[in-house]
């Protein structure tokens, strides 16, 4: 890998020094065993899994009284206990044999969170979110409660920051992310054109900003899908700079006379109905030598399971998709398929972060960085 991978690598472990990463794994488990564990006890309360059986997913969705855009998630359960030894799956299909969680077991999970939470750097609000997402689980699946609400609790950022930003993965890769803005502003010989796509609450965006100081912008184009995240955003960055737009990744990308020199793209391109058409035309948008930044997560963890199905699911249910996850209920494409992706594109992938080996891989969150050698 390149000299930039390198550089981006030391920018980001500078960003956690400090932080023990060597139990991250074993953390990682603990968080998405509760939640496997409190999504196997809703279930084992509602509906009729624990019985001889088999149920299909369709079933024990009603017996749930899912709302219709959500019964997918039911199956995607079900898919994810099946994987991790909870419930039996039969040759036709259906379910039965539901693992039964003890209250030891419940209460044993619970009390190994707030170590499991303390060693991946999570604020008090992620962990606080998990639970919420438990209790609420029900309603959730009913459509009475918005996935956003939990992320938003009276309208305020501190849980989406603490799930986006303040977290150990989160600082690493937009660390490490921040230094690779630093050597392109420091490469290119012209004020810098750049866009952030899906730019949220500018998780990303806060630590990319500071990497421009003292270095040419023509314009950072800040875009999401939402307007609540644009006035968001408005309020909170400041820069002669800054831009704002509404944007639907779903549809074609506008048009940049001249080429970009930089697309942002944080946790979110896995949205785009094909993930290949996107990074084609993101390819099209960029100048020679303009490069794309993704930060992705290349493995849905149970912990997730409450919270970001409900975030994806759209008016007709499931989101569409056209790419390596057709037909298929999963969330987002494995480390291979994004680089080859990339590749297909014409973009010569530089950064490829965490490395093999690393203690933060095993939170399954990567930084790509790819070049147009157009």
């Amino acid at each position: 890998m390149s000299l930039l991978n390198d550089r981006a690598d030391r920018a980001g472990h500078t960003a956690i020094a400090g932080s023990a990463t060597g139990g991250t794994a074993e953390a990682v488990q603990d968080l998405d065993r509760l939640i496997l564990l409190g999504i196997a006890a809703d279930l084992r309360r509602r509906t009729r899994l624990g019985d001889g059986g088999p149920h299909v997913p369709g079933a024990v969705a009603q017996d749930l009284a899912a709302a219709p855009r959500h019964q997918w998630i039911v199956e995607h359960w079900l898919a994810a206990l099946h994987e991790h030894g909870m419930v039996s799956r039969h040759d036709a299909g259906g379910y039965h044999g539901l693992h039964a969680p003890r209250r030891a077991e419940l209460a044993a999970a619970r009390a190994r969170m707030e170590s499991a939470r303390a060693a991946l750097g999570y604020p008090a609000e992620l962990a606080d979110l998990m639970l919420r997402s438990l209790r609420e689980l029900p309603a959730l699946l009913r459509d009475e409660v918005g996935v956003q609400a939990l992320l938003y609790p009276d309208g305020e950022p501190a849980t989406a920051e603490a799930v986006y930003r303040g977290n150990l993965i989160s600082r690493y890769l937009n660390a490490a992310a921040a230094e690779v803005l630093r050597d392109l502003a420091e490469r290119t010989g012209r004020p810098l054109r750049i866009l952030e796509l899906g730019a949220g609450i500018g998780a990303t965006t806060a630590d990319l900003l500071p990497a421009l100081d003292g270095h040419p912008v023509e314009f950072y184009l800040f875009t999401d899908l939402s307007p609540f995240f644009l006035d968001t955003a408005r309020r909170r960055f400041e820069g002669g700079f800054l831009r704002y737009a509404l944007l639907d990744i779903a549809r074609d990308l506008p048009h940049q006379p001249g080429g970009l020199d930089l697309v942002v793209a944080a946790t979110m391109a896995h949205n785009a109905p094909h993930v290949g058409r996107l990074l084609d035309q993101v390819a099209a948008l960029l100048a020679p030598g303009g490069r794309v930044v993704l930060i992705e997560t290349v493995r849905e963890h149970p912990q997730s399971l409450t919270s970001m199905p409900f975030a994806l699911s759209t008016a007709a249910g499931p989101p569409e998709r056209y790419d390596a996850r057709a037909s298929t209920t999963r969330t987002y494409l494995r480390r291979e398929e994004w680089l080859a992706a990339l590749e297909d594109s014409g973009l010569r992938v530089d950064v490829d972060l965490p490395r093999q080996g690393d203690p933060l891989t095993a939170l399954s969150q990567r930084l790509f960085v790819a070049t147009a050698d157009h």
